[in-house]
């Protein structure tokens, strides 16, 4: 677990949202898909130096995808330091990321079981539910984070079948399988927290088919949340606005002003949405299902 705050902690002024990390330019980069954290200028933080746990998810058994990169490490360091164990998946060519969120898990006191899984596949889906069961032997909390997004800013005329079979697939059909497939092993209690996006309002055009997927994990999310409220299962979203991960210098032609459109001007970095989802699994959000949590540096949503 982390370490507890230090006194003079306590008397700490509040962080201005607009200076509270730090703000060096996004120079243009460009990686081939899937992105890798490394190479990534300047590097995003994590939480690594920053997260405090204070035991709101003590013993509880999680699921994560795409939990090496990004959004997803940052939220499984966060369950790690409030006490939670973690499986999350990576594809099969990340395994260096994986390797780190991996080593953060651990040396947070909590079991990390890595698994190399594309959840395109219903069958690989199945084998990681399967995996998490034998693990754990149950799943308290299920966060469906991974996603594919490739931008083309020439609009609709340049997405390929190809193209949005992929992000089809692994937006919300994995949701959907991942869903269905761990409910009889998610107790009363339990809890289903899905990323979606500030494009499931507002959908660039470079975007379309990715922007599609958000607007039906809302929809999703919330028709879910009202079929398990009886069986004392809560399923809630988190949208996040523009946040700096490795999806972004591997998807976007321009790195160089990514983020500046929202009203705080800035990137988001993955530590500032963990507290989310770990408000969201937490006991504390028990009379809230059915919502979607906006992180969007204050672009106004419905």
């Amino acid at each position: 677990m982390a370490d507890e705050p230090d006194k003079a902690d306590e008397n700490a002024a509040p962080s201005n949202p607009l200076t509270q990390h730090p703000q060096p330019e996004f120079p243009q980069q460009d990686q081939a898909h899937p992105g890798w954290t490394g190479p990534m200028a300047p590097p995003p933080d994590h939480g690594e130096e920053s997260y405090r746990g204070s035991g709101l998810l003590e013993e509880r058994k999680t699921l994560i995808t795409g939990g090496d990169s990004g959004i997803g490490r940052a939220v499984a360091l966060a369950f790690a330091r409030e006490g939670a164990d973690v499986l999350f998946t990576f594809l099969p060519a990340e395994e260096k990321d994986a390797e780190e969120t991996t080593r953060l898990v651990t040396e947070s006191g909590r079991t990390a079981v890595p698994m190399a899984c594309d959840i395109r596949e219903e069958k690989h889906c199945r084998l990681l539910i399967e995996r998490a069961v034998k693990e754990f032997g149950r799943i308290d909390i299920l966060v469906n984070n991974a996603a594919y997004q490739m931008s083309q800013p020439d609009g609709i005329q340049d997405i390929t079948t190809e193209q949005f079979d992929r992000v089809m697939r692994t937006n919300l059909y994995a949701m959907f399988w991942l869903c269905k497939m761990a409910l009889p092993h998610i107790p009363e209690g339990g809890s289903i927290i899905n990323s979606t996006s500030v494009q499931a309002y507002k959908a660039g055009s470079h975007l379309l088919d990715y922007a599609t997927t958000k607007g039906a994990i809302v929809t999703f999310t919330q028709g879910l949340a009202q079929m398990l409220a009886s069986d004392g299962i809560r399923v809630n979203a988190v949208a996040p606005g523009p946040v700096w991960t490795p999806l972004i210098p591997a998807t976007l032609p321009d790195t160089t002003t990514f983020g500046k459109q929202s009203p705080l001007g800035r990137p988001a970095q993955p530590a500032e949405m963990a507290p989310a989802y770990v408000f969201l699994a937490s006991p504390q959000a028990g009379y809230i299902t059915a919502e979607i949590v906006n992180a969007t540096g204050g672009t106004p949503l419905p």
